[in-house]
């Protein structure tokens, strides 16, 4: 009698694949945050030495600014431009390049604003000095954001390297045998990697922009 095929053998394939795509998920939001976080920093202390406000703690500061811009941002991002594409048709081409300006001005303004009362910065220097430092972080953060979004595949190829050889490993590319289509689970975890969007954040947005 032929001896029992371990099921073993033919599920090491598929387990193999999904612990490497978990580990190349993780290994992609611990790059993110962490290129991110330093580039916020020096942001942050950039907004410490031209405006009123003082940063205090950059590290702690860098890292409520991180988070928000990373899972935050991208839901305010698009309830404003849903809102915004509703009076689309009315506008022209130079009113809308206003409307993507102040959209943008709005949303930077709220993640600072959020930064301020999540971490240890203070606004000083008056009244006066207390509208600069509410008026120019923003447009600081805006400017700062825009020189990250031109350079972040390569800071974050660079750091993943450093993370690469920080943890001794290398994540390899799916196994041949792994089915082609991905799970739902994976395909969600993609999305989610794209827009900073789960899919509960998604139909949430797509109800209320409705």
């Amino acid at each position: 009698m032929p001896a029992a095929a371990d099921p073993g053998i033919h599920s090491a394939p598929r387990h193999s694949a999904r612990e490497t795509w978990h580990s190349e998920r993780m290994k992609k939001w611990v790059v993110r945050f962490v290129s991110l976080l330093v580039f916020n920093i020096v942001v942050l202390l950039i907004v410490g030495w031209l405006t009123p406000a003082r940063v205090g703690s950059a590290l702690w500061a860098g890292i409520v600014m991180t988070a928000l811009v990373i899972w935050i941002k991208p839901l305010i991002e698009k309830w404003f431009r849903s809102s915004a594409a509703k009076s689309a048709g009315g506008r022209t081409k130079a009113g809308e390049k206003v409307v993507e300006f102040f959209i943008a001005f709005a949303v930077a303004f709220l993640i600072w604003i959020a930064t301020v009362l999540l971490s240890g910065v203070r606004i000083g220097g008056g009244f006066f000095g207390a509208i600069w430092a509410y008026v120019l972080p923003p447009v600081i953060l805006l400017i700062g954001w825009a020189i990250y979004a031109a350079i972040d595949d390569k800071v974050e190829s660079h750091a993943g390297a450093l993370y690469d050889k920080a943890t001794g490993t290398r994540t390899e590319s799916v196994d041949a045998d792994a089915p082609a289509v991905p799970s739902p689970e994976a395909a969600a975890g993609r999305r989610e990697l794209n827009d900073g969007l789960t899919d509960e954040q998604r139909r949430m947005l797509d109800e209320l922009g409705g």
